[in-house]
């Protein structure tokens, strides 16, 4: 089963350009994902407590992917973005809210994935930071 934390606040730093989702629940093992343009690409720290999943996409792809999510109920993940053994899986469900996986695959027995909800006004405006057009 999964179990999905939801992420309903964003900041931006203007001074070093880190997008960053958090929890309102106040704890050190909090999740969050902050992010930062770097050329060509886009660096994500997905963090849970101690616990950290880097992945560095490229950012025309996340872009790609996220312009072209549909809202489907019951699939959590539709699209992929990485490569096979380092990925961000993306989803967006019938009320907007936008699922990530950020996963590391450790062969074929198993990996590590954080399974983060992001609610629909902070989504908004994650996609307004990444340049995606309004989900219709």
């Amino acid at each position: 089963m999964r179990n999905f934390v939801t992420l309903d606040t964003v900041s931006i730093d203007a001074a070093t350009g880190i997008l960053q989702l958090t929890t309102r629940i106040e704890s050190t093992a909090a999740p969050s994902i902050a992010m930062r343009r770097e050329g060509e690409y886009i660096a994500i720290a997905a963090s849970y407590g101690p616990l950290e999943i880097a992945l560095r996409p490229h950012y025309d792809a996340l872009r790609r992917a996220l312009t072209r999510l549909k809202p489907i109920g019951g699939l959590q993940s539709t699209r992929q973005i990485g490569t096979g053994q380092t990925y961000l899986s993306v989803g967006l469900q019938p009320d907007n809210v936008l699922l990530l996986r950020p996963t590391i695959v450790g062969d074929a027995a198993g990996h590590i994935v954080f399974n983060l909800a992001v609610t629909a006004e902070a989504r908004a405006a994650l996609f307004d930071w990444l340049g995606v057009p309004a989900v219709e």
